[in-house]
């Protein structure tokens, strides 16, 4: 391949890639019914014309037809009154007339068939619209639907997995942490319930204790332990038993 022929290729490549970027397809379809819809503008004006055309023509030949029997009548009329000149002479405008006559119904029938060609296309045409707007309705809404899903993927591509699983290990320490700050406060409020109600207990032993002493001190003249006698080591005993039993 000569060089002309690779500058030639590259620089059609790269005309046909800025086309193609170029290309909006809505705005393509949209353009493409203008287009046909301008197409149909001009279809129906020749058919208009069309039709004009060969109602002149109807008109002409009728004329003609007319004039054509006039002179034969004329020419009749000459030859009653023994004039063949005249009547020759009539002969032959009715002949220029009656082939004008002819020559403008062959052309009103050609035109017919045309005119009949240009509505039939017409028709065909309209259908062609018809169908084109549908098209175009129906893709521009699958554009649209992509254009959204090509925006929502894009959004999701932004969005990092890591980071959204970074948030929800914090909201889970967090909530964690709060729910054992809960624990806790309700563990302190228990033990501060517990600590009350030693305190009552303990209070109430105080009391039992001072009554206890309270009575010793009134009955100690006549306790009967004393009174017979008995020994420092047996009261020793008896509290060194007590104490175990209290776990002192």
């Amino acid at each position: 391949m000569g060089l002309l022929s690779r500058i030639s290729t590259i620089i059609r490549s790269f005309l046909n890639d800025l086309v193609n970027r170029a290309e909006d397809p809505e705005k393509i379809l949209e353009q493409s019914v203008i287009d046909m819809q301008d197409e149909l503008v001009q279809m129906r004006q020749a058919v208009a014309q069309a039709i004009a055309a060969m109602k002149r023509q109807e008109q002409q030949y009728l004329e003609a037809d007319k004039q054509s029997t006039e002179w034969e009548r004329r020419a009749m009329l000459a030859l009653q009154k023994g004039q063949e000149d005249l009547a020759r002479e009539a002969l032959v405008r009715r002949k220029s007339q009656a082939e004008t006559a002819g020559k403008l119904k062959e052309s009103i029938d050609s035109q017919s068939g045309q005119i009949a060609v240009l509505k039939k296309n017409l028709v065909v045409l309209e259908g062609k619209i018809a169908e084109a707007k549908t098209k175009k309705e129906m893709l521009k809404a699958r554009i649209q639907s992509a254009k959204a899903q090509e925006n929502l993927n894009n959004m999701l591509g932004k969005v990092s997995t890591n980071s959204v699983s970074g948030v929800i290990e914090r909201m889970e320490e967090k909530v964690l942490m709060a729910e054992a700050k809960a624990s806790a406060a309700a563990e302190l409020g228990m033990d501060e319930i517990e600590n009350r109600f030693k305190q009552l207990e303990q209070s109430n032993v105080d009391e039992d204790l001072a009554a206890l002493k309270a009575k010793m001190l009134s009955s100690s003249p006549t306790t009967p332990a004393l009174e017979a006698g008995a020994s420092n080591a047996s009261v020793d005993a008896e509290l060194e038993a007590l104490r175990k039993e209290l776990g002192h």
